[in-house]
């Protein structure tokens, strides 16, 4: 079974959206680890505001500059959970149609390497709940950027993670990666 790795980066009051605030500690480090999850992956699952953010990015990146990503991410398969989204224009995306946990649990139960997810929202939530998430790294990035956080939508969840590993970088950031406690 594929594993279905969340990772989800995170400044120190919570905040998720747009983490353009992560620039400043994305180093050489940062970048090898990155790199690690996505060569280990060779699909996205996202939900559609993550879609909607990282299709209007990723297509305006240089393909030719391995440093980028941008040939990954346009050319991985991606999976959107979405109830909307009916077009996807962005290359080599489909949208899950129906119930969400029955499509991921389908798509786990395929052939291949990890599943990566980026963002922790209710897409994550409902997959946590149902037991399909097997691993979280959290970006903890030494930044207060202010305005919702992530307790904000998801104040009623309640799942226990074990703690796996730490990575602490020169830069201040600290990747904390965990998996569920059934």
């Amino acid at each position: 079974m594929r594993k279905l790795v969340n990772s989800t980066y995170i400044t120190l009051d919570g905040v998720i959206e747009n983490p353009s605030w992560t620039m400043p500690y994305f180093d050489a480090e940062a970048q090898e680890f990155a790199g690690a999850l996505t060569e280990a992956a060779d699909a996205l699952l996202m939900g559609r505001a993550t879609y909607d953010g990282m299709s209007a990015a990723w297509p305006t990146r240089d393909e030719s500059d391995p440093s980028t990503g941008a040939a990954y991410f346009n050319s991985v398969k991606k999976y959107v959970a979405s109830t909307t989204l009916t077009d996807p224009s962005w290359n080599n995306s489909e949208v899950l149609r129906g119930d969400l946990v029955e499509a991921v649990t389908a798509i786990k139960n395929t052939e291949g390497k990890n599943i990566i997810q980026y963002g922790y929202g209710s897409v994550t939530d409902q997959l946590v709940k149902a037991g399909l998430v097997d691993e979280v790294h959290f970006w903890i990035c030494p930044v207060l950027a202010g305005g919702p956080s992530l307790t904000a939508p998801l104040g009623e969840i309640a799942s226990s993670f074990a703690l796996a590993g730490t990575r602490v970088h020169k830069s201040g950031m600290i990747i904390a990666s965990y998996t569920p406690v059934q």
